[in-house]
């Protein structure tokens, strides 16, 4: 039986793995704990499918049919970390990065010349593919994926069991108002994977404009931090005149992704621990009543101070 070469995508990283097409799933997770140390049973091989259902371990994998190069999606832990996410203090406050300590020192980041001509190469360069028309006189929405919409570390036995709660619902609701993309720090072959899994690219009640993958951000320094990588909007703005910092907003989990439009970003509170926490997470049923109201109300998304966008009444337009 012919050799089968798989990309098994997992914690960020990407690994070959060499498999036959006389081998199980379990040989396969045998061979993934080899290379990442998980085990078998904590692995969740997200998007393996047999007719539409997922595979059990005794299925051949000639039965799959699978194409060369597979882009496999795991999710699991390593022991390790399991026993220190037990062992670990319950009250600890959420320490994402959010570069508050370093206020005075991005100030000037947007504007400067260096970092505006890395804007003007992305827009000159990077190719933007449409997925669906953008609409006259919508306002735009920009959202990250991992912790925002998706809790990509732990482990489920689907990926709708780590989907943010009401994520079909808001994007349901901010539609007719606000043209989608959709701007993660990872390849472009990652984010479909990730839309499709989520069901957020086959949804007939709302479509996404395009995608931007990491290949989009630029790299900033900061005398603190050191070379990071942000998402500046200028590339956005530059491609589509209709959009500009008076009608766009974006969604992250970190801070710093916004660096080069501050006021046009909003720190969204991050998705973690999606079995704990599905039941209580009601931030996008919040958001987008608050979308609802900068499209309504707002004439300048970037005169609001987002940071307490739970506390805004807006002035309503006469």
């Amino acid at each position: 039986m012919s050799s089968i070469k798989i990309i098994l995508k997992w914690n960020g990283k990407e690994f070959e793995i060499e498999s036959s097409e006389n081998e199980t799933i379990l040989d396969l997770k045998k061979s993934i704990e080899n290379v990442t140390k998980v085990k078998c049973e904590r692995q969740k091989l997200l998007n393996l499918k047999d007719k539409g259902k997922t595979p059990l371990d005794d299925c051949p994998l000639a039965q799959l049919k699978l194409r060369p190069n597979f882009k496999l999606m795991m999710m699991g832990s390593l022991e390790e970390d399991i026993k220190a996410a037990n062992t670990a203090p319950t009250d600890m406050p959420d320490v994402t990065n959010d570069l508050e300590a370093e206020e005075e020192e991005v100030q000037a980041i947007e504007n400067q010349e260096i970092y505006l001509a890395k804007v003007e190469k992305r827009i000159k360069e990077y190719e933007i593919k449409m997925l669906n028309d953008l609409r006259p006189d919508k306002k735009l929405l920009v959202l990250d994926i991992d912790y925002t919409l998706f809790d990509h570390k732990s482990t489920a036995q689907t990926g709708s069991e780590l989907m943010r709660p009401f994520l079909h619902e808001f994007l349901i609701h901010v539609y007719p108002y606000y043209d989608i993309v959709i701007w993660s720090a990872t390849s472009m072959k990652w984010i479909e994977e990730k839309m499709k899994l989520l069901g957020v690219s086959t949804n007939p009640n709302y479509k996404i404009a395009f995608y931007l993958d990491s290949s989009a951000m630029i790299s900033v320094y900061l005398p603190k931090s050191g070379v990071v990588d942000v998402k500046p909007l200028g590339v956005i703005w530059g491609k589509f005149e209709q959009f500009s910092a008076k009608n766009t907003i974006m969604f992250d989990d970190i801070r710093r992704n916004f660096l080069m439009n501050p006021k046009n970003g909003l720190r969204i509170r991050a998705f973690r621990e999606a079995h704990l926490n599905r039941e209580k997470d009601k931030e996008l049923l919040y958001l987008s009543k608050y979308l609802k109201d900068l499209a309504e109300n707002c004439n300048d998304f970037s005169s609001v101070n987002h940071r307490h966008w739970e506390k805004y009444r807006p002035k309503r337009r006469r």
